[in-house]
């Protein structure tokens, strides 16, 4: 199977606001050796304001921000034609810390233009994580490849450093194809640095071949990452027939540091508080985010489980998965902690662009998708009509007013003109970036010497800063008559 390694860069850091600005794709064949690249860059929309952060970070200056080719709604259909373009796909797509970040942005942009999110891990394709295979890789080996300690003491997994300590060129870094080249060199040296493994990093690359390796082991080697240090959990499956979580759907294993037997004595109550304990002994494997699982013989060679008699972890294993009762009080106290989450959690409303996981689009609309995305302009307005979820509909004038202004009625236009004039005008503290927010942004970075980025100087700085200002001031008043 192809391997597809991408990056994004974009207007901000919040998954739910962002824009893609820029897409950087490399194909790679069953060999991980490149076949093919592809990248792209748009104009950001009319209705965004963008992070001055984000843009100082990837270098987008206004003119890269403003005078591309591509609007935004055409770049994110090129993206979707290169993932379901047959001499690329099915394949195992996968960016650098992506299933946290690239992976939502894809989702959510797609969910936003009226496209199916969730094309990274369905028709055929599998969804994995390059970070994480970092993780794992220094979590056996700490000197798998050349690496620097960060201001905190542990090894600095950020892509820059590991690509400039081992003689990658970073001098572009925060681009998308340089990123996604850097990526790609980084995992090669893994791969030949540990081969035997490059297979097994990989076995975790759909939430069902994860639930299936939970169902049919009784020890397995769990990669975590916390505290900034990637460390070898050997745990112990519960019973095949309830160890998934009853509202996350993440699958649920057993720290075999434990001895569980104390634990199967509990009333349903003392286990209930035995759990809100630290350190856990239940540990999650969310199954849907390529978690790293490998062999029992990885966690047997750490601490504390090599000071462990090998019989007894196999004889506690073999008690934790038999025990069906002890699965499904546990399974019973992990939803009753959700259910009092959700209760206790904010009531606030959410607004639509926030809202991909709380409901599915009808399949009835996502038939329609294809038709929508051909149809000419006024065909695409009269369409919207037919769309049973008001989310796609309001998604479909949005895409229109930036696109094809021209074709909205003009009391629509109006009333989608003014909503967005409410959001970017706004001086409260919003979700997304506003006007103002942009305004104190710039001033904090002007004033900080120490943000740099990849400046030369901080006269470059400057420039670079006023002509953000000066793009932010023009937004400003194209709306202040709304």
């Amino acid at each position: 199977m192809n391997y597809i390694v991408y990056d994004l860069e974009t207007d901000s850091a919040e998954t739910n606001w962002c824009t893609i600005l820029e897409f950087g794709a490399i194909l790679l064949d069953e060999n991980f050796k490149e076949k093919e690249r592809f990248g792209s860059r748009c104009r950001i929309p009319q209705d965004r304001v963008p992070s001055a952060t984000a843009l100082c970070i990837n270098r987008t200056n206004v003119d890269l921000l403003t005078k591309s080719n591509l609007s935004h709604y055409q770049m994110l259909n090129m993206i979707e034609s290169k993932f379901r373009d047959r001499n690329w796909c099915p394949a195992t797509i996968l960016a650098y810390s992506g299933i946290n970040f690239d992976s939502e942005v894809i989702r959510k942009e797609f969910f936003k233009s009226l496209k199916k999110p969730y094309i990274e891990n369905t028709e055929g394709n599998y969804r994995h994580d390059a970070l994480n295979i970092v993780k794992a890789a220094f979590a056996i080996d700490k000197k798998v490849i050349n690496s620097e300690l960060n201001s905190k003491g542990n090894i600095s997994m950020k892509l820059e450093s590991l690509s400039r300590l081992n003689g990658i060129d970073t001098s572009f870094s925060h681009s998308a194809m340089v990123d996604v080249e850097n990526t790609v060199k980084v995992l090669d040296l893994i791969k030949n640095k540990q081969p035997d493994l490059w297979s097994d990093y990989f076995k975790t690359s759909s939430k069902q071949s994860v639930e299936n390796i939970i169902r049919k082991e009784n020890i397995i080697t769990l990669n975590e990452y916390f505290y900034g240090r990637s460390r070898l959990y050997l745990c112990a499956p519960l019973h095949p027939n309830s160890f998934i979580h009853p509202v996350y759907k993440w699958s649920q294993v057993v720290d075999l540091r434990i001895d569980p037997e104390p634990l199967f004595k509990l009333s349903y109550i003392d286990l209930k508080k035995e759990m809100k304990k630290t350190p856990k002994f239940v540990r999650t494997v969310r199954s849907n985010k390529a978690p790293i699982i490998l062999d029992a013989s990885y966690g047997m060679k750490v601490e504390p489980y090599n000071a462990i008699d090998p019989s007894l972890i196999k004889k506690r294993a073999e008690m934790i998965k038999s025990n069906e009762k002890f699965a499904n009080d546990i399974c019973n106290i992990l939803r009753e902690n959700a259910e009092e989450k959700i209760e206790t959690s904010s009531q606030e409303d959410i607004e639509i662009e926030e809202s991909i996981y709380t409901r599915f689009t009808p399949n009835k609309d996502q038939v329609l998708f294809p038709k929508w995305h051909a149809a000419d302009w006024k065909e695409k307005f009269s369409m919207l009509d037919k769309f049973e979820d008001g989310r796609m509909v309001t998604f479909g004038h949005n895409i229109i007013f930036n696109e094809a202004p021209e074709i909205l009625p003009p009391d629509l236009y109006k009333k989608i003109n003014r909503k967005i004039a409410s959001r970017v005008l706004s001086t409260n503290e919003e979700k997304w970036w506003t006007v103002s927010a942009v305004y104190a942004e710039i001033d904090n970075i002007r004033e900080d010497d120490e943000k740099m980025y990849s400046f030369k100087s901080k006269e470059e700085k400057l420039k670079f800063l006023d002509e953000i200002n000066d793009y932010v001031m023009n937004l400003e008043k194209r709306y202040a008559d709304a």
